[in-house]
């Protein structure tokens, strides 16, 4: 009975220690999900932009980084220091969602990796919270703005910026949840305001990033590949 106490004890223990070891990852422990995704066009040198291993051999990526023309321009994936053909299982575009689902052979991946399960944030994005843009190369620190900081007309569609942009299709992560938050897409014209003589007078204040949010992601995902 003391031995079964104590194994059910080891347990419980190891459970609660686990949970808080995953919100406590370094920044930099995060680019081990960055991907570099790479393309050749026809006659054209190597494009190269990023990507997010989310798991199960898949990774997620901006539209436009791959291209209109996969089947011509033959992306593959550098992963866990091996270059890997990549196969289009899903598209968006820059016009409507910009998104696209590679997928790798799992088994070419380490153990390491393909134990791993990347999850999608299930809050959503506060202006002001901190985000972590997270490559191959390196993690940076932003935060999210109001889309109130760029044109009007273009509010609707770029609602979700951080404070600049960041390289297409490299990842966007909450700072203290460690969960995906949006995979980057493009730069937006953003602006500042100040009052001048009694009038709110705008002008231009360099570039904010827009990011694909994690709930259109979910959306975008397969069932299948949900988690």
């Amino acid at each position: 009975m003391r031995s079964a106490a104590w194994f059910s004890f080891s347990i419980i223990a190891l459970v609660h220690i686990s949970v808080p070891a995953f919100a406590e990852m370094s920044d930099d422990e995060l680019r081990i999900y960055a991907v570099n995704v790479v393309k050749t066009p026809p006659f054209e040198k190597q494009v190269t932009g990023d990507g997010i291993y989310l798991g199960q051999g898949i990774i997620i990526t901006a539209a436009h980084v791959v291209g209109h023309w996969p089947i011509l321009t033959r992306p593959h994936v550098s992963i866990a220091g091996q270059n890997l053909p990549a196969k289009v299982i899903k598209e968006g575009s820059f016009e409507t969602i910009d998104l696209a689902l590679l997928s790798v052979e799992e088994t070419q991946l380490p153990v390491s990796l393909r134990l791993r399960r990347n999850p999608l944030c299930k809050n959503a994005p506060r202006v002001g919270e901190q985000v972590i843009d997270v490559d191959p190369e390196a993690t940076v620190r932003s935060r999210v703005i109001s889309p109130m900081l760029i044109q009007s007309a273009l509010q609707r569609r770029f609602d979700t910026l951080i404070s600049r942009p960041e390289v297409s299709g490299s990842g966007l992560f909450d700072a203290e949840r460690k969960c995906l938050l949006g995979i980057v897409s493009a730069k937006v014209e953003q602006y500042s305001f100040r009052v001048e003589n009694g009038r709110l007078v705008r002008q231009a204040n360099g570039f904010a990033g827009y990011f694909v949010s994690a709930a259109k992601i979910a959306e975008f995902m397969p069932l299948g590949l949900r988690h």
